[in-house]
């Protein structure tokens, strides 16, 4: 299977901007670069799926770059909505720095950004050497900017396809780049760039882009209520990357195996036909939660998630040691209490949104506290009922677990 197959296969081409670029790909010796902008300290489980691209291309023989760009973080790219608020400049400073850190330890290639070009040209220049180029009609025939004119759209944020079409043409001239991957709702900026290199230097370059994972409602991959999934440990501990993996859709984990591992084609669909005869043991999810927490967090990690889920799940957890119960918890979500009534301590967890819920909750006996259901509502939360005098662990329903630490 030539790589371009493999590609497809996988679900991990939307749109390639010329024929000749198959035989391209499949040859190898292409300079290509994938984006970001520094909006946030930590890339998040979205940003992953689309930067594994830069690993299946440099097998085949491509050389990668990443950007992380600090100026077009500045300016805010159009999302086909509103207008997004301006980032604080020391904000995106911080913000570049930690995902620069983390893209180079999970991305072991090299990380430019396009402030360094950008910084220093002049409004003349930038106007004279890049605006002069693309006309205001093309600008508005993109999709993003199309939608987001019904509800305004500043200059700032229109003019980000030029900045894109810039960072394109500077990598292309002082770096070789001719290939530029992204997600499919970055397409106007990428056809931007071989625009503008089209008409200022008349070389051929090229651009592709991966369809934007999602969930089978059609929602972004990546996120759990509403909140990112991150991959800074920190933010979203291995037990809750784990366990968001594991309730990953019995219709959508297939492709998830396909476009987030390296499992060869043979070994995804004999997983397939597994799962297809038994959905109920979720051997698709756990194996995509191993492959993907191995990746991210190390071995040790995997393991330690694993062993949590075990342990919690199976209920017994005053049979567990101390030791191993505290390492166990560890990447537990947690909350400080001095202690007082159960439906306070509940409430203020954010174990449950009200007094009412947690009452419900209790009646239908879908609270647990430390394996035991709750079952008085008048329960006070103290050294007597936590383990060790200090740690409770509290279930509600199968999935969501919270370690109420006494203070």
């Amino acid at each position: 299977m030539t790589l371009y197959e493999d590609l497809k296969w996988r679900g991990l081409i939307q749109d390639i901007s010329s024929p000749e670029l198959v035989e391209k790909l499949n040859k190898g010796g292409m300079t290509f670069y994938i984006g970001t902008d520094p909006t946030a300290d930590s890339l998040h489980l979205g940003h992953y799926s689309s930067f594994l691209i830069t690993r299946r291309l440099a097998a085949a023989g491509h050389t990668p770059l990443l950007l992380v760009g600090m100026a077009t973080a500045l300016i805010g790219d159009p999302r086909g909505t509103v207008e997004r608020k301006l980032s604080d400049r020391d904000e995106v400073i911080h913000n570049y720095e930690c995902l620069k850190t983390q893209l180079q330890k999970i991305f072991p290639y090299e990380v430019v950004n396009n402030y360094d070009w950008v910084k220093d040209l002049t409004i003349i220049d930038f106007f004279r050497d890049y605006g002069k180029y693309i006309n205001v009609g093309y600008m508005l025939s993109k999709d993003l900017i199309r939608r987001q004119m019904e509800s305004g759209i500043s200059y700032a944020e229109f003019s980000y396809m030029l900045i894109q079409g810039l960072d394109f043409k500077y990598l292309h001239e002082t770096r070789g780049v001719d290939l530029q991957v992204a997600g499919s709702d970055q397409w106007g900026n990428i056809t931007t760039g071989i625009e503008l290199i089209r008409k200022t230097t008349g070389d051929e370059v090229f651009a592709m882009t991966m369809p934007l994972v999602t969930d089978s409602h059609g929602n972004k991959f990546g996120k759990s209520e509403g909140n990112a999934v991150w991959l800074d440990k920190n933010k979203t501990s291995s037990y809750q990357l784990y366990q968001f993996l594991l309730n990953s859709e019995d219709s959508m984990v297939i492709e998830y195996l396909k476009r987030l591992t390296f499992l060869s084609r043979e070994e995804i669909e004999a997983i397939e036909a597994e799962h297809n005869a038994a959905p109920e043991r979720r051997l698709a999810q756990k194996k995509l939660a191993e492959e993907i927490l191995r990746d991210l967090h190390g071995e040790g990690a995997y393991e330690s998630a694993v062993k949590i889920s075990e342990q919690l799940f199976a209920g017994n957890i005053k049979e567990i040691p101390m030791q191993d119960l505290l390492a166990g918890l560890k990447d537990v979500p947690h909350f400080e209490t001095a202690g007082g009534p159960v439906m306070d301590v509940l409430v203020s967890a954010g174990i449950c949104s009200s007094k009412r819920e947690a009452r419900e909750f209790i009646s239908n006996k879908s609270l647990t506290l430390n394996g035991e259901p709750i079952t008085d509502m008048n329960l006070e939360i103290n050294a007597d009922v936590a383990l060790g005098g200090k740690y409770i662990v509290v279930r509600r329903g199968k999935k969501a677990f919270k370690k109420v630490v006494l203070k």
